[in-house]
């Protein structure tokens, strides 16, 4: 299943809820600005890295340049995608669920 996730993590808990509900070898793909729970620093670079064994994380590319951020800002591996991986992973897996 991918899961999408479009709201700061500093305003809403929908990364939290989602990572309690995301099952092994899920997806989850970070858009607008949730982009921002995936940059190094943050209290949820740890949250990440604890799923990352079972759950693959990615990023889209354009929200986080919309942003102001690139590579270089992300905790470890993160996916990052363009438009096209966007629609591939949404192809990819038979579900998705939108967090909000």
């Amino acid at each position: 299943m991918l899961h999408t996730i479009n709201k700061s993590p500093f305003e809403k808990d929908s990364l939290t809820t989602c990572l309690r509900y995301a099952q092994k070898g899920a997806s989850i793909l970070f858009i607008e600005d949730a982009v921002y729970a995936c940059t190094k620093g943050t209290q949820f670079e740890k949250d990440i890295h604890d799923h990352q064994g079972d759950i693959k994380f990615y990023v889209l590319g354009p929200d986080l340049e919309a942003r102001g951020l690139d590579n270089s800002n992300l905790t470890t591996n993160i996916e990052i995608v363009d438009y096209k991986g966007f629609v591939k992973l949404v192809a990819d897996n038979e579900k998705t669920q939108n967090w909000l």
